[in-house]
């Protein structure tokens, strides 16, 4: 999402490969990703942290629970991580 809206949409069976068409295509079409999120309906895992993090992206939100090291990369990175996001509701672990 960037500016509340939309951007792009992907879909795939495995969690990293849904978020790396999303990558791709944000590279292909010279996005800037420090103005946008990710938002997965997967766990955050390590490796969702660390793609988000090379590139630049300031939130990951996923529905399911990050492991413990996607917490601390997200940490030493500064990319804010929120999970349990359902309704209004959503686990921070990561400042803003």
């Amino acid at each position: 999402m960037v500016d509340g809206h939309i951007v792009a949409l992907f879909e795939d069976v495995g969690r990293h490969n849904a978020l790396d068409k999303l990558l791709g295509y944000l590279a292909q079409e010279n996005y800037d990703t420090s103005l946008g999120f990710v938002v997965m309906t997967s766990r955050a895992s390590y490796e969702l942290i660390r793609k988000c993090a090379q590139l630049n992206i300031s939130l990951l939100a996923s529905i399911s629970a990050p492991t413990s090291m996607a917490i601390q990369l997200a940490k030493q990175s500064g990319l804010t991580l929120a999970s349990f996001c359902r309704g209004d509701r959503f686990v921070l672990y990561t400042e803003i």
